[in-house]
């Protein structure tokens, strides 16, 4: 089984505004329209069989209708397709009753973003949501990195990453793109550490809106080499399949992966075997 467990969609009405303003705002390519239905387009044609979308609460008064939506997501697939995480905000009203309800419905975890939310990932607002997730054991996927919409600022940089480790271990937290895009060389301390890594945006070269790749040279994607190495020095049940659809394409996100050199048993860790344990879907592997 294949898993992307790194993608985003958006409701019908809203998918063209906020596509279109991300993609102009970081002036990089689109490859989907961002709809649920374009998405499941690009996982047909990427042979892709499961995708775990990323909701961002970039405001507080969002986290109801966000969250609604994916319960409604969740209960519509049943595992089967697009699984949906949550999302809340560092500034969200009673943070334990949302998470309690998210855990009640079935909801397998959520979706943190530091850059878009404006909060460092070490401030106590974080804290106590992570370690009520870790009471619950939901997922705790965490955007990890620089990101192209907020040049020049660090929220969730391996330092402040380290910082928040250290204040509440976890074994069900996911940092995305590789721990830290943009910043890999500084990411040493976060390799080998118990987190999961996952691959969305690392190996495939961002593009502008012309499709020409970008310029910029910190989001330069990985050599294959340099993938292996932190994969085999991380671990590769530890590695996680991920595209960041509809940012990049998900076939040629899938072929990169697989042609970088990782071994037989690393890459069925890396392409789906791992997520399966974590989304309580190994009787479909």
């Amino acid at each position: 089984m294949i898993i992307d467990f790194h993608a985003h969609t958006f409701p019908d009405e809203l998918a063209p505004r906020a596509v279109g303003g991300l993609a102009a705002a970081a002036h990089m390519m689109h490859y989907s329209d961002g709809t649920v239905s374009g998405l499941l387009a690009s996982m047909e044609h990427a042979g892709i069989d499961v995708c775990l979308t990323a909701p961002v609460v970039t405001r507080p008064h969002q986290t109801e209708s966000i969250n609604r939506a994916a319960i409604e997501t969740d209960a519509a697939f049943e595992g089967r397709g697009i699984i949906s995480l949550g999302g809340i905000h560092p500034d969200t009203e009673d943070p334990k009753r949302v998470l309690d309800s998210l855990a009640a419905a079935g909801v397998p975890g959520v979706k943190l973003h530091p850059l878009f939310q404006g909060t460092a990932i070490d401030d106590p607002r974080y804290l106590r949501i992570i370690e009520r997730c870790a009471e619950l054991g939901l997922l705790v996927l965490i955007h990890a990195g620089l990101d192209p919409d907020f040049p020049g600022v660090e929220l969730s940089g391996p330092g402040q990453i380290s910082n928040m480790l250290r204040a509440v271990p976890y074994n069900k937290i996911i940092l995305a793109h590789l721990g830290a895009l943009g910043q890999w060389d500084a990411a040493e301390e976060l390799f080998g550490q118990d987190v999961y890594l996952d691959t969305a945006c690392a190996l495939y070269p961002w593009r502008d809106e012309r499709g020409e790749i970008a310029s910029h040279e910190e989001y330069s994607a990985l050599t294959r080499e340099l993938f292996t190495s932190i994969v085999r020095r991380h671990g590769a049940n530890r590695v996680l399949f991920g595209t960041d659809s509809p940012w990049t394409d998900q076939r040629e996100a899938r072929d990169i992966i697989e042609s970088s050199g990782l071994t037989g048993s690393e890459l069925r860790a890396v392409m789906g075997g791992s997520a399966a344990k974590l989304l309580g879907l190994e009787d479909r592997a």
